[in-house]
């Protein structure tokens, strides 16, 4: 069967990338589509780990060709999604996890109905801000674009299956582990293991113990 695919959305700075790395440490049989960007690498990200770096350029090219399953602009900059990786890796059985942004995930959702979606929010205004003033390399500029942009991304939550609250981080990654195990229980998919296991009790059915 056709893997999961888990769109995980969240203002910049709620913790999200850590958060669905160590979920994907935690969660056998969970693969990441890489996403492209049109933005620099932050210092430690590295090309085709953390995203693929592209020019604008070379980004719009990729739009043309129709490569992207979702693309947006987000904070100036330009995100997508390779359609075609996707599709792979639901195709080996796999659960891929999109870390997207709310218009990401809007197109998601349209191409991939059954899709399940998750919302990680900050505890407080207080918290993000914190967080982004930590992380370094945002200008007093870009940080009050991110700011201003998380009040319309958390607007969008009701949109979303699941809210993950990433105050504790131990236990958001318990959330986010548990919503993706909850999801590969539901009786839909399950369908052909449950048939499996009536066989077993049908051919015994006519036998005394």
């Amino acid at each position: 069967m056709k893997g999961n695919l888990i769109i995980v959305s969240a203002p910049s700075g709620a913790g999200k990338t850590t958060l669905v790395q160590q979920a994907l440490r935690r969660v056998p049989g969970v693969k990441p589509s890489v996403s492209y960007t049109s933005r620099a690498p932050r210092a430690g990200e590295v090309n085709a780990v953390h995203y693929h770096f592209v020019t604008r350029a070379e980004f719009e090219t990729l739009v043309a060709q129709g490569e992207f399953l979702e693309w947006a602009e987000v904070h100036g900059n330009l995100y997508g999604t390779s359609r075609r990786v996707v599709d792979a890796l639901l195709a080996e059985g796999n659960d891929v996890i999109l870390t997207i942004d709310v218009q990401g995930a809007a197109q998601a959702r349209q191409l991939f109905p059954a899709a399940v979606s998750v919302f990680i929010l900050p505890p407080s205004f207080q918290t993000l801000l914190e967080r982004l003033g930590g992380r370094g390399g945002n200008s007093a500029t870009d940080l009050q674009v991110r700011l201003q942009n998380a009040l319309f991304e958390i607007a969008q939550y009701s949109n979303y299956d699941y809210i993950v609250i990433n105050d504790r981080l131990a236990q958001a990654v318990d959330e986010l582990a548990a919503i993706i195990g909850a999801e590969r229980c539901r009786r839909d998919r399950r369908t052909a293991e449950v048939e499996s296991i009536r066989q077993t009790f049908q051919t015994q059915r006519n036998k005394k113990y």
